[in-house]
């Protein structure tokens, strides 16, 4: 196997004997100048195919220790799952942990609450759930709250192969042709679709919708936070309503005032980024 291009000291683009690109995790596989051939492949501690473009930059802009969790919840996830998994739920499920961290560091009251008609529906991705916590914890002491137990299933249900997977991307994919739409006319902005963010921001209204869909809305949310976010962004307040009513429309799921708060997030984030560029 050869390491082509570095991604940081432990992770490098490779590829294989049969001229397939991959991502591999090891210590020190960044280290030797590029390119050049590893012949012990015991350094190689994890490997990843068909990984998406969008997510190489994630490497670079999430801390190396998050892949490092999320790449053991993924290991277990293959050898208990009795389904294939996207090849990128390594990175989107390390890019969610990244953001319940800021997110708990941000809005420390935002919360919604565990589910125990998920933890029935789906044990064995709850289980996960339970093991990633375990691993915040032990690894980076880092105590995430018990809800997220819920996400991160919830997040496995996602990654798993479903039949319906073609019809349902098509759907989003108008969902979301709509809702850029918007919101390029409203703050005249354009939002470049192939830049990184814009994907995040897909991937979490998917993972928006599939919480709203299993009845996983926000729940006990600080008022004051709520209130404060209307306040200090009251634009965004209306759009993100706009965008609600829209999801409503497509997907038949109404937005709590709760939820409301978390789409202005990601709504403000993606507009910030399209008056970056606009400037």
């Amino acid at each position: 196997m050869k390491a082509i291009k570095k991604i940081n000291n432990n992770v490098a683009i490779c590829v294989d004997g049969n001229g397939n690109e991959l991502i591999a995790f090891g210590k020190g596989l960044g280290f030797p100048q590029m390119p050049y051939e590893i012949d012990n492949l015991d350094r190689i501690e994890m490997t990843f195919y068909k990984v998406s473009e969008q997510f190489m930059q994630l490497l670079q802009e999430i801390p190396e220790e998050i892949f490092q969790i999320s790449a053991k919840v993924v290991q277990r996830a293959n050898k208990i799952l009795n389904k294939s998994l996207n090849p990128n739920v390594v990175f989107s499920l390390a890019d969610h942990l990244n953001f319940a961290i800021e997110r708990m560091q941000k809005y420390q009251k935002m919360k919604f609450a565990f589910s125990y008609d998920v933890e029935q529906l789906y044990p064995v991705e709850s289980e996960l759930g339970r093991y990633t916590l375990e691993l915040m914890q032990r690894e980076l002491y880092i105590s995430l709250p018990k809800a997220e137990i819920t996400s991160i299933a919830l997040h496995f249900v996602q990654a798993e192969d479903d039949p319906n997977i073609d019809q349902e991307e098509i759907k989003l994919e108008k969902l979301m042709d709509k809702i850029t739409e918007m919101l390029e006319q409203d703050f005249q902005v354009k939002i470049m679709q192939e830049e990184f963010n814009y994907n995040r921001f897909v991937s979490h209204i998917r993972y928006l919708l599939k919480r709203m869909q299993e009845g996983q809305q926000f729940m006990d949310t600080n008022e004051s936070i709520v209130s404060s976010l209307k306040a200090g962004l009251p634009e965004v307040y209306q759009e993100a309503k706009k965008v609600a009513e829209v999801i409503a429309h497509y997907y038949h799921v109404e937005s709590s005032e709760e939820e409301l708060a978390y789409l202005m997030i990601h709504i403000n984030r993606i507009l910030e980024q399209a008056r970056q560029k606009k400037e």
